[in-house]
């Protein structure tokens, strides 16, 4: 086609919808490629943060221990 027969060529609601429906399953098939990583390292990071959790909290627990000694006079 020229560049005459493209200016007189319309674009239509049916070429928009198409265009966007392609878009579309691109998009779905990207973010589902994506997905399964995202969900491992949020899992991860999940981990690590319980851990870190239970470690500080343990330290803790160990510094604000009260030893009690008890002495006969």
């Amino acid at each position: 086609m020229s560049d005459m027969e493209m200016d007189r060529e319309s674009i239509g609601r049916d070429d928009i919808q198409a265009k966007f429906e392609d878009l579309k399953h691109s998009l779905d098939r990207t973010a589902e490629a994506a997905r399964t990583p995202m969900l491992t390292a949020g899992i991860a990071i999940v981990a690590v943060l319980v851990v870190l959790a239970f470690l500080l909290g343990r330290r803790r627990g160990r510094a604000s221990r009260t030893v009690v000694e008890v002495r006969r006079v």
